[in-house]
């Protein structure tokens, strides 16, 4: 467990398919908006009747926070980074380089997949030209810790910078290392992004390892999560970015904080496929149950969760077991499932962390509407919430990952 409490979440910057900034999100999440994109299959990577929609960011517009010269030297997920990074830092109240040498602002950057577009670019040309005719302006762009880079240069970020690939759980993790280099003083304050690029090929891999939603007998795709019809998510590409500072800082300069942060914990179990969830809680809980009682809390301290749930089959349910598991007979506090809206990866689930702290509203779960029996857990139906005090975060990743992270409320947005 990392004690998180001096760090607050002071801005907020997203790139999505809904739109760009906050306040899109925080739209889109409260009246159940989603905005699913027909996926280029020209290529014929997919599957005849495979998914075929997606949460895609072509054609949005980022010259508010990079240049059209600059953008020309970058890959997408750079472009997507550096513009809710900006964003973020607007949202804070702060000049992008506002900062000394002996308070640098540190970079985490969550990025599982890496920028596959240049990727797969370097590959065409090896083996259908030679390694001779490879760029090394692409290479540059084609590794993962590209928009960390990006980042730093944009935002004049002279502190650590660091890259995690973690899947699913990549996000918390990231989250709670940033924190970290502030509360060990490596740092004054850090951007935390979370960003990913979806590509024909990449989406094509995710529905033909069985991973993402298809038409139901309604004809739609929808991820559904902990429906007793699910049966996969919905692929996302954007970004998220968070400022976070020293509540004593914030203080100082008269801002406010949209989120507490408190603590954080991962754990992994070893039994996971390397693609897949582990059928059994029995590892994954006791750490959960084990964190919170490191944190000082009970479950029922507890008034709001902001579940990793995707509408992933295995997935779902081994986040249904771990939290039915550590509540016991207790009931369970109200279930937020943003990915039901943002969809998975692009950093929905950090935005609707920040926002439910920060008292935002949310709508009905989109697609889900019949309990499966072998979880029994009904996510958020859009009624009332109330203003939440203590968030728990949860996020379990296909190969055994998992991230908690408590969150207090903030100030409001």
């Amino acid at each position: 467990m990392i004690d998180l409490s001096p760090v607050v979440v002071t801005g907020l910057g997203t790139v999505h398919a809904v739109g760009c900034g906050r306040r899109r999100m925080a739209a889109a999440l409260r009246r159940s908006t989603t905005c699913w994109t027909e996926v280029d299959r020209s290529a014929g990577y997919h599957r005849r009747e495979g998914s075929r929609l997606a949460a895609l960011t072509a054609g949005l517009d980022l010259s508010p926070w990079l240049s059209r010269v600059a953008a020309r030297r970058m890959s997408l997920p750079s472009k997507l980074a550096v513009a809710a990074a900006r964003m973020a830092l607007e949202d804070a109240g702060l000049e992008t380089g506002e900062e000394d040498d002996e308070s640098p602002t540190a970079v985490v950057v969550s990025n599982p997949h890496g920028p596959t577009a240049l990727l797969e670019g370097i590959l065409g040309q090896y083996y259908g030209e030679g390694p001779l005719a490879v760029s090394p302006a692409l290479f540059t762009e084609s590794v993962a810790n590209a928009p960390a880079a990006q980042v730093a240069i944009a935002c004049h970020a002279r502190g650590p910078n660091l890259t995690v690939i973690q899947r699913e759980a990549g996000a918390l993790i990231a989250l709670a290392q940033g924190a970290a280099e502030i509360v060990l003083g490596r740092a004054g304050r850090a951007l935390v992004v979370v960003v990913d690029e979806l590509t024909p090929l990449l989406h094509s891999i995710f529905d033909r390892f069985g991973g993402l939603a298809l038409a139901g007998d309604d004809g739609r795709e929808a991820a559904r999560p902990f429906d007793r019809r699910r049966d996969g998510c919905m692929a996302a590409e954007g970004a998220c970015s968070l400022v976070l500072e020293p509540e004593e800082t914030v203080r100082e300069r008269g801002a406010r904080a949209l989120a507490r942060l408190r603590s954080s914990a991962d754990a992994f179990d070893p039994r996971a496929p390397r693609s897949g969830w582990s059928r059994s809680p029995d590892l994954l809980a006791p750490a959960l149950e084990r964190y919170l009682s490191r944190t000082g809390l009970e479950p029922g301290d507890l008034d709001t969760i902001v579940s990793g749930a995707s509408g992933s089959f295995a997935g779902d349910r081994l986040e249904a077991r771990v939290l039915k598991s550590v509540w016991g007979e207790r009931a369970l506090p109200p279930i937020l499932a943003p990915k039901a809206v943002t969809g998975e990866h692009g950093g929905g689930l950090l935005a609707a962390l920040v926002l439910a702290a920060a008292g935002e509203p949310f709508g009905p779960t989109p697609g889900f509407s019949e309990v499966d029996p072998k979880l029994g857990i009904t996510p958020h139906d859009g009624g009332p919430l109330g203003r939440p005090s203590t968030l728990l975060a949860t996020s379990l990743a296909a190969g055994g990952a998992a991230a908690w992270l408590v969150v207090e409320a903030g100030e409001g947005a």
